[in-house]
């Protein structure tokens, strides 16, 4: 058989062992990108061979530009515009102050360290390893025992600060001479990537929302195909943006928005009484997503083996000691100053700035946006595949390993705070909706 049937069924046989254990390693520290990553070393060019970007490389650039155009919309789509106002200094100020911050510090600490690259170059680098992944660190957005502020807060960012770190990344690539974004032009790359894309995602996610609600409430579909239309509304955000040479992945994410938002302004409808039983009360968005979350989930768990398999892999063969600087730097010094400086002075305390800072855990974007580095041909790109393959690669294992164990702390701290000042800033609702105190719970 040729070496891609072996990669396949490889892929398979992965996917189908830790959907065994799913359950029981959901328990522990060890975390789903883990086993892929890990797997994917396994089957890579320094394993048993299985799989090479030299060789599949178009097989691979489809699966994460997938994985990521999917996450992006699922992501915006979930956002509510309320999630920005409620407690929203928090998410706000993470975005706003604390992600260009981010950027700026990713490039200007690049500078000494990595010798070599231009200074587009060691943009670049910032801007790729800036958006944060909070599935690579679930239990620290999910445990109960966490703030809802805190939660909704790194889950809001998490969710929209991949699209945010999109137009910088672009400009950046344009701004680089040598790279096939630059013979466009910034000034072209401005208009096609960022207003054009940004047009068409806000059209066809407004229509699309409002197509689909006005079909729900006419009980004209079901619920399995309300849930595939999702997909069909991201892939037809993403294609057309991509035809006419803009930015899908931005058409992507500001379509997820638009169609989320409309949902929801649509109000409450009641569907005719002669519609299907399934038709009577319309699903939240989050039921409408399922399918489309569901498969992003699974796309980016495959891309995390690809990424062991074609990035991480063959960097273990040719470390250097500025790259792991530079990478334990980036999830420390360059995540966490930015966000305590964006966080100065809203009452927040030393333990809850903190913990938000050091979850910033780097995922899927900055993979994908890596081999989007590849693909544009950035003269610098072996030595930048090699800082983000670190650098996500310490992220998996750190932000993986500490999550369960932080989130009991943090949530230690914050009941016995809250025991001792009945007033926090911490205790601000983070979704909308009040929740009881810790000792009440």
């Amino acid at each position: 058989m040729s070496g891609s049937v072996w990669a396949g069924a490889a892929v398979a046989a992965v996917t189908a062992g830790y959907a065994l254990f799913s359950r029981r390693l959901a328990t522990t520290v060890v975390s789903a990108p883990m086993v892929f990553t890990g797997c994917g070393i396994a089957i890579g060019p320094i394993g048993l061979g299985l799989l090479d970007l030299k060789h599949d490389a178009g097989p691979v650039l489809t699966l994460v530009e997938a994985a990521l155009t999917l996450v992006l919309f699922t992501d915006a789509m979930s956002v509510r515009p309320r999630d920005l106002r409620l407690g929203g200094f928090l998410p706000g100020r993470l975005l706003g102050i604390g992600l260009p911050l981010t950027i700026g510090a990713g490039w200007l600490l690049a500078w000494p360290l990595l010798p070599g690259l231009t200074l587009w170059e060691l943009a670049l680098l910032g801007a790729v390893l800036a958006p944060t992944d909070a599935a690579l660190g679930k239990t620290a957005v999910s445990d109960r025992r966490v703030p809802p502020l805190v939660r909704g807060g790194l889950n809001v960012e998490s969710g929209l600060n991949d699209g945010m770190a999109l137009p910088f990344f672009v400009l950046f690539l344009a701004a680089l001479p040598g790279t096939m974004a630059s013979e466009e032009g910034a000034a072209g790359v401005f208009w096609r990537a960022l207003v054009l894309s940004t047009a068409w995602g806000l059209a066809v996610g407004g229509l699309c929302g409002r197509l689909l609600r006005r079909s729900r409430a006419r009980g004209w579909i079901t619920g399995d195909w309300r849930q595939a239309f999702v997909l069909a509304v991201a892939a037809g955000a993403y294609a057309p943006a991509v035809a006419f040479e803009g930015s899908g992945f931005i058409a992507a994410w500001v379509a997820g928005f638009a169609f989320g938002v409309s949902l929801r302004r649509s109000g409450p409808a009641k569907a005719p009484a002669e519609a299907p039983a399934e038709a009577e009360a319309p699903a939240a968005v989050d039921d409408t997503a399922g399918l489309a979350g569901h498969l992003a989930d699974l796309l980016a768990s495959l891309s995390f083996l690809v990424f062991g398999a074609v990035l991480l892999g063959p960097t273990l063969d040719d470390l250097d000691w500025r790259i792991i600087v530079y990478a334990v730097l980036s999830l420390t010094v360059v995540r966490m100053l930015p966000v305590a400086l964006s966080l100065a002075r809203t009452g927040l305390a030393l333990p809850t700035v903190a913990y938000i800072g050091w979850f910033g855990p780097r995922g899927l974007a900055s993979v994908v946006f890596g081999l989007l580095l590849v693909e544009e041909h950035v003269p610098g790109v072996q030595l930048l595949g090699r800082v983000i393959a670190v650098t996500v690669a310490l992220s998996i294992l750190l932000h993986g390993m500490s999550a369960v164990v932080l989130a009991k702390r943090y949530g230690a701290w914050y009941r016995k705070a809250a025991d001792r000042r009945p007033r926090l800033r911490e205790d601000l609702p983070g979704d909308g909706e009040a929740e009881p105190p810790p000792t009440a719970r």
